[in-house]
């Protein structure tokens, strides 16, 4: 069976989040102590942003999908960052 070159494929979801949905490094200036970089201030990002890449944080749900629609279970919590 011959194979058809001219399919397309593209890239699984997971796949596209991990190259869009940036998380900040817990040490971008490097290890604690270290002298390399040290009078330069931290960036944020060392490359030019994509279309489709943001920020995320890393105290949210990281399958928001998922959590669509669910309520805080504690009383009292604070309500979801949905956008």
């Amino acid at each position: 069976m011959p194979k058809d070159h001219n399919k397309k494929y593209s890239n699984f979801s997971n796949v596209e989040k991990m190259k869009n949905e940036l998380i900040p490094e817990e040490f971008p200036e490097g290890a604690v102590g270290s002298a390399i970089n040290k009078e330069e201030t931290v960036s944020s990002k060392s490359t030019e942003w994509k279309e489709g890449q943001k920020r995320m944080s890393a105290y949210v749900y990281p399958d928001e999908d998922q959590h669509d629609d669910l309520p805080r279970q504690f009383p009292g919590a604070h309500p979801l960052h949905d956008e």
